[in-house]
């Protein structure tokens, strides 16, 4: 098992954010403002269910996994609260989150499953997140006329994502989970994840005052599916993931670890060690 490195972002989210703070355009602001109202309850649900797999672990076989759960939930813990930072500021705008209360009430209903389903449901959204990542690194351009500090928290996201892709995986197949089980609520997780994506982009957008000007949706078309689209892009490795055999090491991280090589005056790295996963 790896080791991950657990980093402390260098950036100011004390300052306000700009309304179209995404280059401009409303539409690609709307959707990642969407993803960041996401990321504080689910990287809590992600944390929970690697801590939950790894005590549900025969003792003996823990020890392995340690580590790279330390650091998985050590990076987790600093997505949530920068991200929370930055919710902060996007609600000034009259912003509402309406995907988070939503959310708290189907993790109310995930309390009878066992661990190894709240895994199989935190492997299917972190390889979202994955393929996200990569095609987020392969593009930075997106995020010309956009703030420094912006792009490098949501590209520094991108590569942590990419670093610990394997992790809630790994210990879904300790737990003994199936390849059925897997595809099952990859599946699910797929439906619900995109719908409360579309429904909070679509909220974000009308109380920005965007959602019936023509330029929110051409801009929302080219950057869905134009050729270097994000939907268009992300299709094919998205839905490897159900196939028979698919490991989330077979897609490569070489952009996440140029990424962080490059920009480490961008971050301090922390001591994700803990004597005990709590």
């Amino acid at each position: 098992m790896s080791e991950i490195v657990v980093r402390r972002l260098l950036i100011d989210l004390e300052a306000p954010v700009a309304r179209h703070w995404f280059g401009g355009d409303a539409f690609r602001t709307a959707l990642f403002n969407a993803l960041s109202m996401s990321f504080p309850l689910g990287e809590q649900f992600f944390m929970d269910s690697v801590r939950a797999g790894l005590k549900a672990l025969p003792t003996n076989e823990q020890e392995k996994f340690v580590a790279e759960a330390q650091g998985f939930i050590g990076q987790e813990a600093t997505h949530r609260r920068i991200h929370a930072l930055f919710n902060a500021q996007i609600e000034k705008h009259g912003l509402v989150n309406h995907w988070e209360p939503r959310a708290r009430e189907r993790l109310k209903m995930l309390a009878r499953f066992s661990p190894r389903h709240w895994l199989a449901i935190t492997a299917a959204t972190e390889h979202f997140t994955a393929v996200f990542a990569d095609w987020l690194l392969s593009n930075p351009e997106w995020f010309d006329g956009s703030e420094d500090r912006l792009k490098t928290m949501w590209l520094w996201h991108s590569a942590e994502e990419s670093e610990h892709k394997c992790t809630a995986f790994d210990l879904y197949l300790a737990l003994g989970g199936s390849h059925q089980w897997r595809v099952t609520w990859f599946n699910r997780t797929s439906l619900v994840f995109f719908s409360d994506l579309l429904r909070q982009t679509v909220n974000n957008l009308h109380n920005d005052g965007s959602l019936w000007q023509w330029r929110t949706w051409v801009s929302g078309a080219g950057f869905l599916f134009g050729k270097r689209g994000m939907l268009r892009s992300m299709f094919k490795p998205w839905w490897a993931y159900r196939r028979q055999g698919f490991h989330p090491n077979q897609l490569h991280n070489d952009l996440s670890l140029t990424w962080l090589q490059s920009n480490r005056q961008a971050f301090t790295e922390v001591n994700g060690r803990l004597t005990q996963p709590t």
